[in-house]
């Protein structure tokens, strides 16, 4: 395979680095990245997101995620240049990851069962932050970026698929019948998944044509269909949240387009919307006749506990993973309980309390600093790109519009994750690993651009220009990116 293909680092010699730096920041199109290490880590991420091997024995039996992992990691080590030369510790998402992983170790010692902790941490959580460093490490330039992005969304069209043709609706204690066995989802998590999906196929809609954003739209309709299935009102009020951001936040898209794209969507609920669920939804309105605020084991006094735990172990939490330990041994419900009454040993229900109930007030602003950090970061980045980036090329188009849609994804993860327990999954880490991807992809496009012979797409005036004070303000601005890395490889 070509050096070209493989996106193969810079040389050394000055004509040679320009003709290899396009290979990842292409003036023409923007096409997928099929070497070996973007193929198992593809793969790997289509198993992680969409859980479609749980629903095939054979594959189950495998342990295709544990196989893929070593895979890539010994195709990793064997092949270290296929990774980005530039530290991803210097990036703050990362940083704040590792501190999460630290601290929750941390927690695991000074919490209430360290059996516990240490198990989850073991069999699940390291294996997250693992994966997200490995999605960071991998991503060398756009191209790099496009093509994890969209193995995410195609990740979450074939759960979209399952949640449509495949899962069964069961009716429960509301007004409407809801998507009921999902493996290791349940419908209000799919939420989550989903409202990630939906900006990031709209980011890729700003880019592709052809047989591309037909699947793309086939997508985004699955998207509003599954949210209509899955009768969360967590994921109604993440819908609203991140419909009206794409049309508020976005720039460089038309009004026209983003209007008609929600629209699609919203169409697309509604009509697959079952009996019941728009009363089910109307229910948001009267939060306090809701069951939620009526017994001891639901989310309004679950979170009055979390705070409790978070006051008794402010410094380390209770330990990553405890809560529901915390419910059955420490908890207060236990002493007004009836005798012999029923005690139940329940996860948080809410991404915000888990953090800071199991990893303590550190723990929590940790956390949502890399939630707000998602949505606010890279807003402030998009205003030092080069206005004439929104119509450029589409590399240029996708760094610019990645810097739109990925504060809308994190809006729609910041919504819904208040009514689920993920704060330890994998799409917020996920996510802080494209974030990096894209300040490093940003890095390498705008000191290619700079670089003699590489220019924009079409004549731009002065101001515009990609060699202008725009590109030297961005690159330095960029942190973790300076200003010879490129050439020095």
């Amino acid at each position: 395979m070509s050096s070209r293909a493989r996106g193969a680092p810079v040389a050394r010699s000055g004509s040679r680095a320009i003709i290899r730096t396009r290979a990842g920041t292409d003036s023409a199109s923007l096409a997928l990245v099929r070497d070996p290490l973007r193929m198992l880590l593809s793969l790997l991420t289509i198993v992680t997101i969409s859980r479609v091997h749980l629903h095939y024995p054979i594959l189950a039996a495998m342990r295709p995620a544990l196989l893929l992992s070593i895979l890539a990691f010994g195709y990793v080590y064997l092949n270290p240049r296929q990774l980005t030369p530039v530290n991803v510790l210097k990036f703050w998402p990362m940083r704040l990851v590792a501190f999460l992983a630290v601290w929750a170790c941390c927690s695991a010692a000074f919490g209430i069962s360290l059996g516990g902790s240490a198990t989850f941490i073991l069999d699940a959580y390291s294996k997250t932050i693992l994966y997200a460093f490995l999605i960071a490490m991998s991503i060398r330039h756009v191209r790099d970026l496009y093509t994890l992005v969209w193995v995410f969304v195609i990740s979450c069209g074939i759960l979209a698929y399952f949640s449509l043709f495949v899962f069964g609706l069961s009716t429960g204690g509301g007004y409407t019948a809801r998507l009921a066995e999902m493996y290791t989802y349940d419908s209000n998590d799919i939420g989550v998944v989903m409202m990630i999906s939906l900006p990031l196929t709209l980011l890729l809609l700003v880019v592709d044509r052809g047989a591309k954003r037909w699947v793309l739209l086939v997508n985004l309709i699955a998207n509003g269909a599954t949210m209509a299935r899955s009768g969360s009102r967590g994921g109604f009020l993440g819908l609203i949240a991140v419909g009206l951001a794409a049309l508020f936040l976005v720039k460089g898209v038309s009004a026209a387009r983003r209007f008609s794209l929600v629209a699609a969507t919203v169409i697309a609920l509604a009509v697959a919307a079952p009996a019941g669920y728009w009363k089910q939804m109307a229910t948001i309105m009267s939060p306090k006749e809701d069951y939620n605020y009526s017994f001891v084991d639901v989310r309004n006094e679950l979170i009055k506990r979390g705070l409790w735990y978070m006051s008794q172990y402010p410094v380390f939490g209770i330990g990553i993973w405890n809560f529901a330990r915390a419910e059955c041994s420490i908890s207060p419900k236990i002493k007004t309980r009836p005798s012999n009454g029923p005690l139940r040993c329940i996860a948080p229900h809410n991404s915000y309390v888990q953090a800071g109930t199991e990893l303590g007030v550190p723990g929590l602003v940790a956390w949502v600093a890399l939630v707000i950090g998602g949505i606010v970061a890279p807003i402030r980045l998009r205003r030092f790109l080069p206005p004439s980036w929104r119509k450029g090329s589409a590399a240029e188009r996708f760094l610019y519009a990645a810097t739109s849609f990925f504060p809308v994804a994190m809006i729609g993860f910041a919504v819904t994750s208040f009514f689920v327990t993920f704060a330890f999954a994998d799409p917020i880490y996920l996510m802080a690993a494209f974030l990096t991807g894209l300040y490093i992809a940003l890095g390498v496009q705008l000191q290619a651009a700079g670089k003699a012979g590489i220019g924009p797409a079409k004549k731009v005036s002065t101001s515009d220009a990609l060699g202008g004070w725009r590109v030297r303000r961005s690159a330095r601005w960029l942190p973790g990116v300076s200003p010879g890395w490129i050439a020095a490889r």
